[in-house]
């Protein structure tokens, strides 16, 4: 099983405020944490790759909300592309995040 995060541990690794991290939530569908039992947002590593990602298009690359929402779906649904490469796509991304955590305090 994969680590866990909490929202403020996002927003410190992204740069953001947490009411930054809810709206991405509402306006990216595949954002979707799960909650724990005291009702707090707990996101996976997979969702910490896409919101990295949602970052770099919001702010170094420029799009819009909508036009961020659309380019995430086209990467990781592309029509051409073969499953073994999406799948090595994924593992880029999960690698790039577990790089960004290490050294930091757990």
């Amino acid at each position: 099983m994969g680590r866990h995060y909490s929202i403020g541990q996002i927003a410190d690794l992204l740069g953001v405020k947490t009411h930054v991290l809810r709206y991405w939530e509402a306006e990216i569908p595949l954002v979707a944490p799960r909650k724990d039992l005291a009702g707090r947002r707990v996101y996976t590593e997979r969702e910490v790759a896409l919101l990295l990602r949602l970052k770099r298009l919001l702010h170094e690359d420029r799009y819009t909300i909508e036009g961020a929402r659309e380019r995430i779906w086209l990467d990781l649904n592309p029509p051409d592309q073969s499953p073994a490469a999406r799948i090595a796509a994924v593992r880029r991304e999960l690698l790039a995040v577990w790089s960004l955590g290490k050294g930091r305090p757990q």
